[in-house]
């Protein structure tokens, strides 16, 4: 039986046909035996009629061969022998995109693969006007994704990944819209590249980060001079700030024993022979 209300309603048939048929069969067992196969069957084909949908299905009802209704979620009837029905899954449904061999735009070969993310809209069109959508829908997603991929550059196809697949989406849904289909998303799954390939982009991505650590280090650099030399020029302008430079060099080097400072010159005597020198020019000046 198709579902359990159906089944029971098949037993409880069986047990009325019994209690009716007792009787007969005890006066007459030729034709008890012959009431009771055809309430048999009569039974069958009542319970038959009874159908069950369930929350995220829906049934198309077929009339003689011709669509008559769409019925369920839930209980619904039929005639039996009379009426037929297809029950259709109207969830989202998920079918991958097996791997294509795809030609770029500048002439790379690579393999892709996705899924493509689907629901029935209309199941009446779903069933008369394509003869297995499932499978339609699987073949015009390869089809338009090797037309996208092979619009494309590898650069294109490494970065707008998400672009590509609402292209191919709006390709597919303009065409699968007449038989009661609505294509929710399609995403790229594995880009897969020669490997030849692959070694040079690993260089090439290399080359890229020495590069960038180079030209850090060269702003690291031109900064660090362009310190050092507004540091000099303090100091050159304020002869006080290299006696401070110099004490905080020996506080800095701590008071550990091991560690012994010989100063031949002291800072002050440095200071005094500049000034005397710069006294002498003054005096070998003509007055």
């Amino acid at each position: 039986m198709n579902n359990p209300i159906s089944g029971l309603i098949f037993f409880a048939l069986l047990v009325v046909g019994f209690l009716v048929d007792a009787p007969i069969f005890m006066a007459n067992q030729a034709l008890g035996g012959f009431l009771g196969m055809v309430w048999f069957f009569t039974s069958m084909v009542i319970a038959s009629g009874v159908q069950m949908a369930e929350q995220w299905e829906k049934g198309v009802v077929f009339q003689l061969g011709k669509f008559s209704r769409i019925a369920g979620p839930g209980l619904f009837f039929i005639i039996p022998v009379i009426e037929e029905v297809r029950k259709i899954d109207m969830r989202v449904l998920t079918m991958d995109i097996p791997s294509q061999q795809v030609i770029t735009r500048d002439n790379v070969p690579v393999k892709i693969n996705g899924v493509i993310f689907f629901k029935v809209d209309d199941p009446a069109n779903a069933i008369i006007k394509v003869q297995d959508y499932r499978y339609a829908i699987s073949q015009y997603s390869q089809t338009s994704l090797r037309d996208v991929i092979g619009q494309m550059t590898l650069d294109q196809l490494l970065t707008e990944r998400e672009e590509i697949g609402k292209k191919i989406e709006a390709n597919v849904e303009k065409d699968t819209e007449a038989w009661g289909l609505e294509v929710t998303g399609i995403r790229i799954q594995d880009i897969d590249m020669p490997e030849e390939l692959k070694k040079m982009m690993s260089r090439q991505a290399s080359a890229e980060r020495e590069k960038r650590a180079t030209i850090t280090k060269a702003e690291g650099d031109r900064e660090a001079s362009a310190n050092l030399a507004a540091a000099a020029r303090t100091m050159a302008e304020s002869p006080g700030a290299m006696q401070l430079r110099t004490l905080q060099t020996i506080d800095g080097l701590g008071p550990t024993a091991s560690n012994t400072v010989v100063i031949a010159v002291p800072v002050n005597i440095m200071t005094a022979i500049d000034q005397l020198t710069q006294w002498g020019k003054k005096q070998d000046k003509p007055a």
